[in-house]
């Protein structure tokens, strides 16, 4: 077993990996499988992985089933990101949210926002 800190052992999470979308399927859901090479690469485990249609009650029924299934430590999500009527996936996440985090969904999206910056400057 290999150490993170000091004298921690590693010690593997059970991830769950959801994409949300209306479109894809395992044969193209490029997000998906670079989720599950990352979570593999760095010595997790793959518990699940669903491809759900952007519609809240089958979002929440996976989220829901997911949180209660001791198999699973984490759930991760991809997708689901556009903004029309149709795209519920906010909604459905709000439906099994505990405790909001005020500012911690900007902080990820600033780091995004950096490295994709950064990644588009070395592309010109």
């Amino acid at each position: 077993m290999s150490k993170i800190e000091g004298d921690r052992a590693f010690l593997p999470v059970r991830i769950a990996v959801a994409t949300v979308s209306d479109t894809r399927t395992l044969d193209n859901d490029k997000s998906g499988d670079t989720l599950v090479e990352r979570i593999e690469a760095a010595g997790h485990i793959l518990a699940a992985r669903e491809i759900v249609k952007d519609d809240a009650d089958v979002i929440e029924a996976l989220l829901n089933g997911w949180i209660a299934d001791d198999a699973v430590d984490v759930v991760i999500t991809t997708g689901g990101t556009g903004l029309t009527g149709r795209d519920v996936t906010p909604e459905a996440f709000a439906r099994v949210c505990e405790k909001d985090i005020p500012g911690f969904g900007e902080m990820f999206r600033w780091i995004s926002y950096q490295k994709i910056k950064k990644i588009g400057r070395a592309h010109v």
